[in-house]
């Protein structure tokens, strides 16, 4: 097979090539998995809330939050229970949930970076090996055999190819799992702007009626 005859003509560094090939691909598609998981409409959960925080509906507030996935319901289930117990500072309830929130999205990502990174410095490594053995041949072999010499250089070429193979991959999917916790740390933002601003308002209705 040709595959087999590529590792076998790229030598031991090949293999290292493909234990980072995979563990890139399984922590990429862990993280889109659990990304999907997670994605929700947050206009959606937002107008579901305000109509039940309305009428003073929080353990209804925090069991639809409960019963909502993404670290953007948990954001604001901690600001629902704040508000409830009476706590004037929401922001910090808010902030403490994020501490915990994003680590959880970010998580394995800076791997995928790093098999990016270091991938192509393994290439190199090969065929910096490959090239020793090229040099090794015309310095032993009284006759200069051209399979031993292709044998070598091919080497060099094979793992500076595989590395690069694995490496643009590897980047591109982290750019885009970045791209993808930018886009949902905005989203828990901008609720966490939202129902604080709500809050706000419900306590200033609330002395004014007592008013």
């Amino acid at each position: 097979m040709l595959y087999l005859k590529l590792m076998n003509d790229g030598g031991p560094v090949m293999w290292v090539i493909l234990a980072g090939s995979l563990i890139a691909l399984y922590v990429f598609l862990v993280k889109v998995f659990q990304f999907h998981r997670e994605e929700i409409n947050v206009r959606e959960l937002l107008k579901g809330l305000f109509n039940v925080l309305k009428r003073d509906g929080f353990v209804e507030a925090i069991t639809l939050c409960d019963n909502t996935p993404g670290p953007t319901a948990r954001l604001l289930a901690a600001a629902i229970l704040a508000f409830e117990r009476g706590d004037e500072d929401i922001r910090q309830a808010i902030d403490d949930a994020a501490l915990e929130e994003i680590p959880k999205l970010e998580r394995h990502i800076n791997l995928l970076g790093t098999i990016g990174f270091v991938m192509p410095l393994i290439g190199f490594l090969g065929t910096v090996l490959g090239m020793m053995r090229a040099f090794q041949v015309v310095q032993t072999s009284e006759s200069l055999s051209a399979t031993a010499l292709s044998g070598a250089v091919n080497m060099a070429l094979i793992t500076t190819a595989a590395a690069l193979v694995v490496a643009i991959p590897a980047y591109i999917g982290y750019n885009y799992l970045i791209a993808r916790v930018n886009s949902i740390t905005l989203d828990m933002e901008k609720a966490s702007l939202e129902i604080i601003s709500f809050f706000e308002r419900r306590r200033t209705e609330v002395r004014n009626d007592q008013n």
